[in-house]
């Protein structure tokens, strides 16, 4: 009875100590924050578009890790000339969430201030804007109310990771 009892013991041990042995960790490594993953610069073309008139231009987005995600994103501003140049504008603290391959980036609105080339101070607003990023590659769309200009611009930006 005793060698009986040792033997059901030794199989019950060995197949807890086989059970708990093949149930380790072997997945792939984990995979980045989504913010690393989307974070850095973006070359491409963006238009501005107000009351049906597009101006297109090279541009460069950046976006920064401001969370594991969450990212902050520098709209480049343009070097137009007098009243229509816009300074770079920060907008901060875009939610990222990830949908098969597309990590998708929004914000209802975003409410800041610059200080223009002429040293004056200027609120803006950028809202309903949307990322859409691939495999490095990024798709922006927003809309931006600058100063006291009485129509919004709408943006548009495509681009490709540097």
């Amino acid at each position: 009875m005793k060698v009986k009892y040792f033997m059901t013991m030794m199989v019950a041990a060995m197949a807890v100590m086989l059970g708990v042995c093949s149930c380790g960790d072997d997945d792939d490594e984990p995979e980045k924050a989504l913010a690393s993953q989307v974070t850095g610069s973006y070359s491409g073309e963006e238009i501005l578009s107000v009351m049906g008139d597009d101006t297109s231009s090279s541009a460069t987005y950046v976006f920064a890790k401001a969370s594991d995600t969450t990212v902050d994103l520098t709209l480049p501003g343009t070097m137009g000339g007098g009243s229509m140049e816009l300074p770079p504008m920060p907008v901060k603290n875009i939610a990222l969430t990830k949908e098969g391959d597309v990590i998708a980036g929004k914000i209802a609105s975003y409410t800041g201030t610059v200080v223009n080339a002429d040293g004056s101070e200027k609120s803006y607003t950028v809202s309903d804007l949307v990322a859409l990023f691939g495999k490095d590659v990024v798709v922006v769309t927003y809309s931006l109310k600058y100063g006291n200009m009485p129509f919004a611009f709408g943006g548009r930006f495509s681009g490709t990771k540097k």
